[in-house]
């Protein structure tokens, strides 16, 4: 029953959030309505009545979302204040198509994660808790890939110039190809670095050592090594799938796939309340579902030691303290961002568009002659730096959710998580106005939710230890419980899952600076920059390549964080 109340009330919460759009920016309805069915159609006055008698429209967004939330008891999803047509024609075959795209992409993220942790698994056989360097950097270059960029350079490389792939559309399996590749590939170097890392804790577990000391064979001490430390890692996967389905609307864009990531979309921006409305409790159900699906499986994996004090996880390995190679990629890349902030990054030549590299534009010029180099380094300062910042806030965020969880059910991170991050933006926008704030709050709302995961599920598998019982037997306090036995476990690995989606962060406030929300235009901002030079990938990779390697490099650099010691 407490699970049934949870859904209705994360259903009917969003679609009134959903639903007090129109109000929240203060846009007329009728004429984004208009808008979106008729570019160029004079907004006369008598237009805009006939509009707003035709669709009926609620007096408030709390009478609509009652009125929509008793149609959607009924079976009904209500119908497209732009089309006209009923929400479910359009919206579950939609669903349909991005369930399939997702659940996709994620089977084959997660086969790659495994191919990445492999070197672990065998330096953990052997008795080592080291982990293997170069998959780890791989895996944090891969986290690190943007996918709009990588999206575009597979149509290129693969469908275009290969003809391996179709380039669009959705009409069968090999129109999956390229589609599954872009969302797997950094989602596979994110999920690889997670599970490297939790093999290495895993191999650092009393158990491993008896069971070498015994002369257990080395491909079933992988074997079991690699089951207990996919553990931590099935929520996250599944939470993975969720996100992927309101969240690939680029993917989608790209590749001409009517998903419900773009239809959610541009209902959204043309404040089609009752298709957002609908998708959105489609997303929200599902993330309910699918989260509860994986707090059960990760019990079915751990089994009965999760409630009887039979686990033997081992404290990490100590915070990560910058190396030489990773302080070595620092100072290069740091290097090139000096180099940049002392050019300027507005001047234009005209007759310098798209030029190639040379000793006047070392990295190019962009479509307008600006100075490739200049733009980049002063983009730094947008991009890193508020990427840092959230990053600190949603690691706390998600430390204090994860510890502070002693009952694991699906809850309010399963909601947000189902939530598009673009949709989340909208409305921060609508209340706050567009600009970089409102970005930074907008990813701050979904960003710690995966680290919050990630820190429940640790820490559900430390409180099932033997150490942590007998200090509770012995009367230790809550705070002390946390600070000594249950943050020298969970801490440091969540850390290192923050430091990995670094670079996504700075995707995040990138895609909503693209939408309008975030930074300008004429912002440098690195993704703002891949974003609106996408489409050059072909003629001038120069002007794409510099801020993807920027990104590339802060998952390098992360990665040799996670692995010097």
């Amino acid at each position: 029953m407490r699970g049934l109340l949870t859904g209705v009330a994360a259903v009917t919460g969003t679609a009134l959030l959903v639903g007090a759009l129109p109000w929240l920016s203060g846009r007329d309805i009728a004429l984004s309505v208009l808008r979106a069915r008729e570019t160029d159609r004079n907004p006369d006055p008598a237009t805009l009545a006939a509009i707003r008698a035709q669709l009926d429209l609620p007096a408030d967004p709390v009478t609509g979302t009652l009125q929509w939330v008793g149609g959607l008891a009924r079976g009904d999803l209500g119908r497209s204040w732009v089309s006209g047509r009923p929400v479910a024609e359009t919206l579950l075959p939609a669903f349909g198509i991005s369930l399939t795209l997702a659940g996709t992409a994620a089977l084959a993220a997660l086969v790659m994660a495994v191919l990445l942790a492999v070197p672990a698994l065998r330096r953990a056989a052997d008795g080592r808790t080291d982990g293997g360097r170069l998959a780890s950097v791989a895996a944090g270059a891969l986290a690190a890939l943007p996918e709009f960029v990588l999206a575009v350079l597979l149509v290129v490389v693969i469908a275009i110039g290969l003809r391996l792939a179709p380039t669009s559309g959705f009409a069968g399996p090999e129109h999956l190809v390229l589609p599954v590749l872009a969302l797997a590939l950094p989602a596979a170097g994110l999920l690889g670095r997670v599970l490297g890392d939790a093999v290495q804790s895993t191999a650092a577990e009393a158990w491993v050592r008896t069971w070498r000391a015994a002369g257990v064979r080395r491909g079933v001490v992988m074997a079991e090594v690699g089951r207990r430390a996919v553990t931590a890692m099935v929520p996250l996967l599944l939470l993975l799938l969720v996100g992927n389905l309101g969240a690939a609307v680029v993917i989608e864009a790209v590749f001409d796939i009517p998903g419900l990531g773009g239809i959610s979309l541009k209902a959204a921006l043309a404040q089609d309340v009752p298709v957002v409305q609908a998708a959105v409790a489609l997303l929200v159900g599902l993330g309910l579902l699918i989260g509860g699906g994986g707090i059960g499986l990760h019990r079915l994996l751990v089994g009965p030691a999760l409630a009887g004090a039979g686990l033997t996880p081992e404290a990490s390995p100590p915070a990560p303290q910058a190396g030489r190679w990773a302080a070595g990629v620092a100072a290069v890349l740091g290097a090139v961002i000096l180099a940049g902030l002392l050019r300027d990054p507005t001047a234009q030549d005209p007759g310098k568009r798209l030029a190639p590299p040379s000793w006047a534009h070392p990295l190019g010029a962009d479509p307008l002659g600006r100075d490739v180099l200049a733009r980049f380094g002063h983009g730094a300062l947008l991009s890193v730096g508020p990427a840092l910042a959230v990053s600190a806030v949603v690691l706390a965020v998600g430390l204090l959710v994860g510890l502070r969880a002693h009952s694991a059910r699906a809850g309010l991170a399963d909601v947000l998580n189902a939530l598009p991050a673009v949709v989340v933006g909208i409305v921060v926008a609508a209340v706050a106005g567009p600009g970089l704030g409102s970005a930074l709050v907008a990813v701050c709302l979904v960003a710690w939710i995966p680290l919050a995961v990630h820190a429940r599920s640790l820490a559900a598998e430390a409180r099932a230890s033997g150490f942590y019982a007998a200090a509770q037997t012995s009367g230790a306090g809550r705070w002390y419980l946390v600070r000594a036995h249950l943050l020298p476990v969970v801490g440091p690995p969540v850390l290192r899952h923050a430091l990995t989606r670094l670079p996504a962060v700075a995707l995040a406030l990138a895609g909503l600076s693209f939408l309008g929300i975030g930074a300008g235009p004429e912002s440098p901002e690195w993704g703002r920059t891949l974003a609106d030079t996408a489409v050059y990938l072909e003629r001038a990779p120069w002007v794409v390549a510099a801020p993807a390697l920027g990104l590339i490099l802060l998952g390098v650099i992360a990665s040799l964080v996670r692995t010097e010691r």
